[in-house]
């Protein structure tokens, strides 16, 4: 079975400015995710998860959007399959997060935070590229040890500078996360 990486960031369609290359750093995040052969997971729609499928597409990969409405024409162009949930974004962000083995966070406002939240609760680890704006270079000063939400440190959250360190990490960290759960099982 394909890993499943998934990828969070901003959305592109609200008053946040997109931080200079966010777009073209996710494009590229995609593009390693197909090359190595793992299938990139998104919440479907447009700015960071749009540059993601995108990048994927060209690479020959495979994309799902998890939307949060009811419609498959919400997707981005970039999206071979769309599931419809029709939750609203918080459920969406939720189901999102457990469909992945790791993700990849770019950028990002209070979406990818609560969805960064999801994730640390879910033990499902996160690589966070740094120099994309947003929560994704703000996170680490206000963490724990620089890696954890709270006191808990239930997952550490990882840290890369480039795309390819993102995607090597997170595959690294989703087989981990898997064999455990084979043995656990």
């Amino acid at each position: 079975m394909k890993l499943r990486i998934g990828v969070i960031g901003q959305s592109g369609n609200g008053p946040l400015p997109m931080a200079p290359g966010l777009l073209e750093k996710a494009e590229a995040v995609g593009r390693e995710i197909a090359a190595r052969g793992a299938a990139l997971l998104c919440g479907g729609r447009c700015g960071v998860m749009e540059a993601a499928c995108k990048g994927a597409k060209s690479a020959g990969g495979i994309t799902v959007g998890v939307l949060p409405g009811e419609d498959t024409e919400d997707c981005n162009p970039y999206v071979d399959i769309a599931i419809t949930t029709g939750v609203g974004l918080d459920t969406r962000s939720a189901i999102l997060v457990k469909s992945c083995d790791a993700l990849i966070m770019l950028g990002g406002g209070n979406g990818t935070l609560t969805e960064l939240s999801l994730a640390y609760t879910n033990g499902r680890p996160v690589v966070i590229l740094r120099g994309t704006g947003g929560w994704s270079d703000r996170i680490q000063a206000v963490c724990y040890d620089g890696h954890y939400l709270d006191e808990r440190r239930i997952v550490p959250h990882f840290y890369a500078d480039t795309p390819a360190e993102a995607v090597e990490k997170a595959l690294m960290l989703a087989r981990a996360r898997c064999a455990k759960s084979e043995v656990a099982g």
